[in-house]
């Protein structure tokens, strides 16, 4: 061990926070932890991150932490300069002004389906590719200053490490980027150049439990990943377990132990941060539903919860298409919410609350639908993310997802999985940590699957009237 030091520590860097644990590495417990918000927006000085992660390392203190790891949101684009400074504010995965951008680069490389074959994922507004394209067209003269491209993560680790020569990152983020292939573990200069114009640099793919480098103090650095691997870290699904995230946005995805190639575009087949597969779908609308539902209704959480169970299955009718800021899957980046079917006989505050819940799981479901049609198993869904821990979804869910749902406890995942990966990077093995499952529900009545889910289709896919 490089310092004689008890813990190690796991950092996530999301889009609206920096979230630092410090944990024991004997068994995953966390000792201390502290959180520092980041400025709002599809687009931020990258810098901000950086002052984020200082402020919450300097609360939680590292006199005693021995290694840390970094997982942060992924796609984001940070362009770096000659110098290694930012050329612009980094575009977040959220920002969906390359969507044209999307659909010239799908059509250059020759389709859908090649581009699943060359890395694995379909361009979509939020792949980092597309925002090297949108940046070389839009903005020549920012384009024509970058020397290096890196992700959120990336670019955190490598400042930590002191901005060694050679920047790194790690398969799991590389995986989101458009220009690294799952199929052959390489990145792909070819589609880095059509999608930017010219080549760029771009960080090492390091081992899943390399040491990377050090901080100036000594604090051993692991490579980090992106959000999705490293909840799927500490989570450590089993087989045909599925991890439904509930948070700013919704993620559906699992551990696999081969690539896959959806032509379609909706799974996106990442890699994970134990050297396997991730393959995952991806929605813009998932927490943020609820609130705006219970906003509607000018009740609080509870409240919105109470009336939502207090409706009967399919809210009389009534269906919300949950497609509040455009949508990635399905790839609709101009589409909006709305509700459909709203009668004088079901137009309650209950109904109303029921189908903001019903449709927002029902896009989860669709995530859960696009995994097995490629072949992976989901027997169980197991709950995370702030949404997770509405009493209504937990409910609501076994029966609209059609799986039997168990709710894991409250947890910073994504941090938690990186501090595994610290602790691993230390230590030289995985640690076996296990993670707490809180409550369990089964199916009750699988028909209302497939009554809610159809009605919902029906919206999704322009046939209600």
């Amino acid at each position: 061990m490089a310092r004689s030091a008890t813990y190690v520590a796991g950092v996530d860097s999301s889009t609206q926070a920096t979230k630092v644990l410090v944990v024991d590495p004997s068994d995953g417990s966390v000792v201390r932890e502290a959180r520092r918000a980041h400025p709002d927006g599809t687009e931020v000085d990258p810098r901000a991150w950086w002052d984020a992660l200082a402020g919450a390392l300097g609360e939680v203190g590292t006199d005693d932490v021995a290694a840390i790891a970094v997982a942060g949101q992924q796609h984001g684009m940070v362009l770096l300069d000659e110098a290694g400074e930012p050329v612009r504010d980094a575009l977040l995965w959220n920002d969906t002004r390359s969507a044209p951008d999307a659909r010239a680069l799908i059509e250059e490389l020759g389709g859908a389906e090649a581009w699943a074959e060359a890395v694995g994922t379909v361009p979509v507004a939020s792949i980092t590719a597309t925002k090297l394209r949108w940046t070389s067209r839009a903005e020549p003269e920012n384009a024509g200053r970058a020397r290096t491209v890196m992700l959120p993560h990336d670019w955190l680790t490598w400042r930590l490490c002191g901005m060694p020569d050679e920047p790194v990152t790690d398969r799991g983020d590389a995986s989101g980027t458009g220009y690294w292939s799952t199929v052959t573990g390489e990145y792909r200069p070819d589609l880095l150049e059509l999608a930017f114009g010219r080549a760029l640099g771009v960080p090492r793919v390091a081992g899943p439990d390399e040491v990377v480098g050090h901080t100036e103090g000594g604090i051993v650095v692991g490579p980090g990943t992106g959000d999705n691997a490293g909840a799927a870290l500490a989570i450590g699904p089993g087989a045909g377990e599925v991890i439904v995230s509930i948070g700013t946005s919704g993620t559906v995805f699992t551990g696999y132990d081969r690539p896959t190639a959806d032509a379609s575009g909706l799974v996106a087949g990442f890699a994970d941060a134990r050297g396997g597969y991730l393959p995952l779908i991806a929605t813009l609308n998932a927490a943020r539903v609820l609130g705006v539902g219970a906003g509607l209704l000018g009740v609080d959480p509870e409240g919105f919860d109470e009336l939502a169970r207090a409706a009967s299955p399919g809210a009389g009718g009534l269906v919300l298409l949950p497609y509040l800021d455009g949508e990635r899957t399905p790839d609709r980046p101009q589409a909006q919410g709305r509700y459909v079917g709203l009668t004088t006989a079901n137009g309650t505050r209950e109904n109303l609350a029921r189908a903001t819940v019903e449709g927002m799981l029902c896009g989860l479901a669709d995530g859960v639908d696009a995994l097995t049609a490629q072949g992976v198993p989901a027997r169980r869904a197991l709950l995370i993310g702030g949404g997770s821990r509405s009493a209504a979804v937990a409910e609501l869910a076994p029966d609209v997802l059609g799986l039997p749902v168990e709710v894991l406890a409250p947890q910073e995942y994504v941090a938690l999985g990186a501090a595994r990966q610290a602790a691993w990077a230390l230590q030289g093995e995985e640690p076996s940590w296990r993670v707490p499952r809180e409550t369990s529900r089964d199916v009750t009545d699988a028909s209302i699957s497939e009554e809610v889910r159809a009605r919902y289709a029906d919206v999704r896919d322009g046939r209600a009237p």
